[in-house]
Formats: C-alpha cells, sequence, structure tokens
C-alpha cells in the first residue's frame, strides 16, 4: 500500500516515518530545511554542507555565458579550443572544464608609424602610414600570434618599404601614390595570410608623404613646375574642345556650299549645252533666219540696261542727251525708263525714253 493511501491509519512520509496530522509532505520538507539552516555552523557535517552549497552555486553560475552583439567567445576546455560562439546566451560547461574568452571581432583596430625609407632612385622621403585591420578569426588571433598589435605593425612597416623602395620619387609624390597605396595593402594582407593571423586589413593609408627637409624646397619647386604644367595642358584641352568644332563646323559649312556651287554650274552647263544643242539643229534647218534671230536677240541683251534716246525729227534738231552723271531726276528717269521732253527750242517734238 502506497505511503499517501487515503484511509491508511496515520501519515507517512516517503521514508515510512510518520509526521504530525494535517501537514503535507511540503511543509514538513521546510521544516527540516529550516532546521538544518539552524544546524550550520555547529559542526564538520554542516560546514561541508555549506561549502558543498557554495561549490554547487558556483557551478551554476559558472555554466552558462553571455557574448555581446560585437564579440564572439572561444571556448576552452582543459585549455585546449574547443569551438567559437557567437553574439547570444549559451550554456557550456563549468568551470574549470570549460572556460570562454570573448574577442572584440567587429571593432576597428589600427596601427601607425612613421618612418623614412629609400626610393628605387636612391632619394629618401619620409612616410606616417596607418593601418586599420579587424579580427577576422578569433581562434586564429588568439593562438597564433603572441603580439598581434607589435606583429601587424612590423608586417606593415616591411610592405610599405618593398612597395615605396620598388618606386620612384615622382610616382610616389603624384597621383600614382594611390595605385602603391593599394599595392601596399595588398602586400600586407598576404603577409598576415602567411603568418594565420586571423586578421583582416581594413585600410592603409600615406600621411605628409614628404622629402627630407634638406631638399624640401627643391621637390616644392618641382611639384610646383608639375601643377603649372597639369593647369596649361587643361587649359590647351579646353581651348582645343571649344576651337576645334567651330572649326569643324565651319569645314562643313564650306564643303556643303562648294558642293552646291559644283552641283549649280553642273546644271547650268548642262543647260547651255541642251540649249546650244537646240540652236544647233535650228541652224542647220534655217542659217539666215536663225542668224538675223541671235543677231536680235544679242542686241535686245545689250540694249536692255542701256538708255535709249528716239529722235522723230529725222535728225534735224539738236538733241541734248541726258547723262548718267547729271541731276538726280534726270538718272532716275533714265533708270525708270520715263519719257524726257526735246527743249523748246526744237521745231518738233521729240521723245526721249530710257528703259
Amino acid at each position: 500500500m502506497a505511503w499517501n493511501e487515503p484511509g491508511k491509519n496515520g501519515q507517512n512520509d516517503p521514508w515510512n516515518r510518520k509526521r504530525p496530522s494535517g501537514k503535507s509532505p511540503l511543509d514538513d520538507l521546510l521544516d527540516r530545511l529550516r532546521k538544518g539552516g539552524g544546524r550550520l555552523g555547529q559542526g564538520p557535517g554542516s560546514l561541508l554542507t555549506g561549502i558543498l552549497v557554495l561549490v554547487v552555486v558556483g557551478l551554476l553560475f559558472s555554466s552558462y555565458t553571455i557574448v555581446g552583439a560585437r564579440q564572439q567567445g572561444v571556448v576552452l576546455r582543459f585549455g585546449q579550443y574547443a569551438r567559437t560562439l557567437a553574439p547570444g546566451f549559451h550554456l557550456k560547461l563549468p568551470q574549470p572544464i570549460e572556460s570562454v574568452t570573448k574577442v572584440e571581432a567587429t571593432r576597428i583596430r589600427s596601427v601607425n608609424d612613421k618612418v623614412a625609407m629609400l626610393t628605387r632612385d636612391e632619394n629618401i622621403i619620409t612616410i606616417d602610414f596607418t593601418v586599420q585591420y579587424q579580427v577576422d578569426d578569433s581562434r586564429k588571433y588568439l593562438f597564433s600570434l603572441n603580439d598581434p598589435d607589435g606583429t601587424i605593425s612590423a608586417a606593415a612597416e616591411a610592405a610599405v618599404r618593398g612597395v615605396i623602395g620598388g618606386s620612384d620619387m615622382d610616382q610616389v609624390l603624384s597621383a600614382a601614390g594611390a595605385n602603391l597605396v593599394a599595392e601596399a595593402q595588398q602586400a600586407l594582407q598576404k603577409t598576415l595570410d602567411n603568418y594565420d593571423s586571423g586578421l583582416r586589413v581594413t585600410e592603409v593609408s600615406f600621411q605628409n608623404v614628404a622629402p627630407p627637409d634638406e631638399v624640401k624646397d627643391a621637390f616644392d619647386d618641382v611639384n610646383n613646375a608639375r601643377e603649372d604644367k597639369q593647369s596649361i595642358e587643361n587649359a590647351a584641352l579646353a581651348y582645343a574642345s571649344k576651337v576645334v568644332p567651330v572649326a569643324r563646323g565651319e569645314a562643313a559649312r564650306i564643303a556643303a556650299e562648294a558642293a552646291g556651287d559644283k552641283a549649280e554650274r553642273i546644271a547650268r552647263a548642262q543647260g547651255d549645252t541642251a540649249r546650244f544643242d537646240l540652236l544647233l539643229a535650228q541652224y542647220k534647218a534655217a542659217p539666215e533666219v536663225t542668224r538675223k534671230r541671235l543677231w536680235l536677240e544679242t542686241m535686245e541683251q545689250v540694249m536692255e540696261h542701256n538708255t535709249k534716246v528716239i529722235d522723230g525729227s529725222d535728225g534735224r534738231n539738236i538733241i541734248n542727251l541726258p547723262s548718267v552723271q547729271g541731276s538726280a531726276g534726270d538718272v532716275g528717269a533714265a533708270q525708270a525708263g520715263a519719257i524726257v521732253p526735246v527743249p523748246a527750242s526744237a521745231s518738233s517734238t521729240t521723245d526721249k525714253g530710257a528703259q
């Protein structure tokens, strides 16, 4: 029969011990805990119990970890790498079995230095450079490098020296320096990958790239001359961009006019040829009539724009012909083809007309 079966005489606990009537098992357990707490520190058994409680609490609190949003957690089991934890809440074995080392994975770290270097053309130049990097692999970052910042500083200096040593002074000081920065970044990343460092270079920059103070003035003159050259070249290109299209447009206009004049002359020549052929056929058919007609047409063309005077007195009177250099009225009348009367001293009326 069960220990808590209804109807059984008395009430027993799970250890078949009788308990006072009316108390539940939970109340009995609470009483025992209170009595044990009252006896804590009063004997070797109670002291061991307190130590065990503290150990249990410590184990419970070391059985989980919280990794920040910008962190990665590297779990070590008995000092050996076990796994990498992403940001968030994680359970783990309590210490000293497993421990967690948190690494700021997204933080931008930087190192900078100022060194004097020798270029390919044996000139000395001083460069301030800065390297920014991030942790790409937390495990490699913790166990592959003893001093990450010192390692990347030395590797960055070696990479920059290699790039500057393979370039001339003019290349370093000119706009080509941007390409040198990219080459230095690639060389540095390659070196870190060979070290298995777990670091990723985000940016390399050069500041205050300058020659030594002893020759600074000479290099400033060279830089000013280079800038003047570039300015003159830009002005020439701008002038060419403005003048060349105008010249091309003018050339196109002249060519179009020449083509139109050519077409006009050809058409006129072809028309004259056709007219001459027709005239030749008429001349062969009636030479005398054609010759007279030609003479009349020629005289008509000659006299068309000349002043003409008609004398009706059969040449018995003197007629004063109008001069082109005469009065404005005479010239206007002659050009308009007006009828000019003969002077009053004439015996007969003479009409003058200009056509």
